[in-house]
């Protein structure tokens, strides 16, 4: 079981990450050299110990039902660094370097377009 080495509380033991119904848990990734938010993935027990493993973020692919090595097929990997989870043990923020642009449509971060009030909410 994947626990924390930090503590919530001082002097309690370290609690497991949640996963969802489908054992997953979503993931953060952000720059570890300039903080900038990168993209949102989702893993699992498997791309968790294959990104350990590895040295390369991996996720799972909700939509091919497979591991997914971010960069495999454009060369634009994320190198890991750390796994941090949230206070509530339900999220993972990766830190990683990124070795090119991480979003396939060769931006540097998948968050590059800002909400527009009127026209993105129904």
């Amino acid at each position: 079981m994947l626990e924390s080495s930090e503590h919530a509380t001082p002097g309690s033991a370290p609690m497991p990450l949640t996963f969802d119904e489908h054992d997953r848990i979503p993931a953060i990734v952000q720059d570890a050299e300039t903080n900038q938010v990168l993209m949102l993935g989702w893993m699992n027990r498997e791309s968790l110990d294959h990104t350990f493993e590895t040295g390369h973020v991996t996720f799972w692919s909700r939509s091919r039902d497979e591991l997914w090595e971010k960069g495999s097929t454009s060369g634009n990997f994320l190198n890991f660094v750390s796994l941090h989870k949230n206070c509530e043990d339900n999220s993972l923020l990766v830190m990683a370097r990124p070795e090119g642009p991480t979003c396939h449509t060769n931006n540097v971060t998948c968050y590059y377009r800002e909400v527009d009030r009127e026209h993105d909410l129904p």
